[in-house]
């Protein structure tokens, strides 16, 4: 189990392979090299920030906490809405009007292609600084180097790491799936004073999305593997505070109990199972489309 205050955290700039600023506290993360590493923080980008259309080969669920994030033809993603991001679907291009602040958690998904650390992403990106630049999201060749001249620049960054193509796995999902959370109903739970809006599993590996509300007074026993992200309350998780910010990780097996002061409202992403997966070979990568 791990708990942070994420509150306490400083913000850091990052996504330079992509355009405009970007900052980010990195909240939780797994273990680089195995198929279920994931990564989890919270990224505030600037009105100038710019992402192209692009997909990834990972997973990705975003919260949205303050500000619009404006995904084009995708949709609009306002403060409290959730965003399920699946690999090998194309979205985009991001833009923002204003300051927007997201809580996004990145993991690898039933590909079996895993996830790159930020370690490897940041080494990655220098080196290829030395035979071109990133520009706007896009990965430039300088003249005479082999390859192509223009790559996302993501796609280039895992290339490097993982010394062969990136080949896409085939979406599951046409596009983006996005949650506007006003629209569920709280179900109460077996916990007494808690209720829960289930907003979606995906693919067969069981990635999961839900919100949990404690009322003063109660209390809720969260299990693995998954996260928890408090966006609203106050109180105590395993004998630490439970406030703004507070993001617990949970492994398979372990508890924790949140017990609420005052209203409380959770996050939670439930990882998904990838027991029995192995890292996808090349020989066995689908073919991109």
């Amino acid at each position: 189990m791990k708990i942070v205050q994420g509150d306490e955290l400083e913000w850091v700039r990052g996504l330079e392979y992509r355009g405009g600023t970007f900052h980010y506290r990195n909240l939780i993360e797994g273990t680089p090299g195995t198929i279920d590493n994931f990564q989890l923080s919270m990224g505030r980008n600037d009105k100038d920030f710019v992402s192209p259309r692009h997909r990834h080969n990972f997973e990705q669920f975003r919260f949205q906490l303050e500000g619009d994030l404006n995904f084009a033809r995708d949709g609009i993603m306002t403060p409290g809405m959730v965003g399920y991001f699946p690999e090998g679907t194309s979205y985009g291009p991001q833009t923002s009007e204003a300051t927007a602040t997201t809580f996004v958690l990145q993991f690898g998904g039933s590909s079996g292609q895993g996830y790159l650390s930020r370690k490897e992403v940041k080494q990655s990106m220098d080196a290829l600084r030395a035979t071109g630049t990133f520009d706007g999201g896009v990965y430039r060749c300088n003249e005479g180097e082999p390859g192509k001249r223009n790559m996302d620049g993501f796609q280039a960054i895992w290339e490097h790491v993982n010394g062969r193509p990136l080949q896409f796995p085939k979406p599951r999902y046409a596009q983006p799936i996005m949650m506007d959370q006003a629209h569920y109903e709280w179900v109460e739970s077996e916990h007494n004073g808690v209720s829960e809006k289930l907003l979606g599993v995906f693919t067969e590996r069981r990635a999961e999305a839900s919100l949990h509300r404690l009322k003063p007074g109660a209390t809720l026993t969260g299990t693995g593997r998954a996260v928890y992200f408090a966006w609203n309350g106050a109180g105590r998780v395993d004998g630490q505070p439970l406030r703004l910010f507070t993001t617990v990780f949970l492994d398979r097996g372990e508890r924790a109990t949140f017990a609420a002061d005052e209203q409380t409202d959770l996050l939670r992403f439930g990882l998904p199972d990838l027991r029995g997966m192995s890292m996808l070979k090349p020989e066995h990568a689908v073919a991109a489309e």
